[in-house]
């Protein structure tokens, strides 16, 4: 079941969904009382950040899914209307779900073309030009991505489309497309995405949503978004906050 909170008029257009179900073990001590989803930068919760960034390319309809601590998030949303969004909440307390599951537990949710996002991601990507990209390539998700260092990365050939993934550290590899010259994209955990995919998803239960991707990218397209010359922070440890704070006033 959803809850809904605030409902302000005039609303429609694109939604969007903020993933906000995780332990945030990255995020201890706060994690141990609190959802990593209200960790506070410059006075304002990650949440609170990202349904107001989201308003600025106009989706004021919003899914947040929840688990740890979720009476925290409920009330918060509650207490603050929303922040002048209408939120409706995914409920997984009984088991989070990851990426893929708790997306595909509120599909109900989205009739065309969405954004979904993590909600420990602060960015000040042009999320219209992504989505612009998105609808002109007709592509069944697009990612945004960018030239950062990291352990995992998904692997794109030279049109832009998701060919595989690679964990440099392990060694791990998953090529669904063999093509030359691979590019290493570094992943920025937001996504548009075409609801049809829900049609393609096999997966049930919990699952990711890389798996999704890379079991559906040989034989649709799964594009990419360059946003290395935008801002972004990963807020997933106790010592990013502060750099957060520097980014994002």
């Amino acid at each position: 079941m959803s809850n809904v909170y605030n409902s302000p008029s005039g609303v429609g257009g694109m939604r969007g969904m903020i993933l906000a179900a995780g332990l945030g073990t990255r995020l201890k001590p706060f994690t141990d009382k609190h959802p990593k989803a209200l960790a506070v930068v410059n006075g304002k919760s990650l949440l609170q950040r990202n349904i107001e960034y989201l308003q600025q390319f106009g989706i004021r309809e919003v899914i947040v899914n929840v688990h740890h601590f979720a009476d925290q998030i409920i009330d918060a949303v509650k207490k603050n209307n929303g922040w002048g969004s209408v939120v409706s909440i995914s409920d997984e307390t009984n088991e989070v779900l990851e990426t893929g599951g708790g997306l595909q537990k509120a599909s109900w949710f989205f009739k065309e073309d969405f954004v979904l996002m993590n909600v420990d991601i602060l960015t000040d990507l042009d999320l219209q030009a992504m989505i612009g990209q998105h609808k002109k390539n007709n592509a069944l998700a697009t990612l945004a991505v960018t030239e950062r260092n990291t352990s995992r990365y998904f692997l794109f050939n030279q049109q832009h489309e998701l060919c595989g993934w690679k964990n440099i550290k392990t060694g791990e590899e998953k090529i669904r497309r063999n093509e030359n010259d691979l590019q290493q994209k570094a992943f920025s955990g937001i996504h548009v995405i075409n609801p049809t995919i829900f049609s393609f998803i096999k997966q049930q239960g919990k699952f990711s949503m890389v798996d999704v991707y890379l079991s559906l990218c040989a034989d649709h397209s799964i594009q990419y978004f360059d946003h290395s010359q935008s801002k972004f922070i990963d807020v997933g440890k106790p010592e990013s906050i502060a750099t957060a704070e520097a980014m994002f006033k």
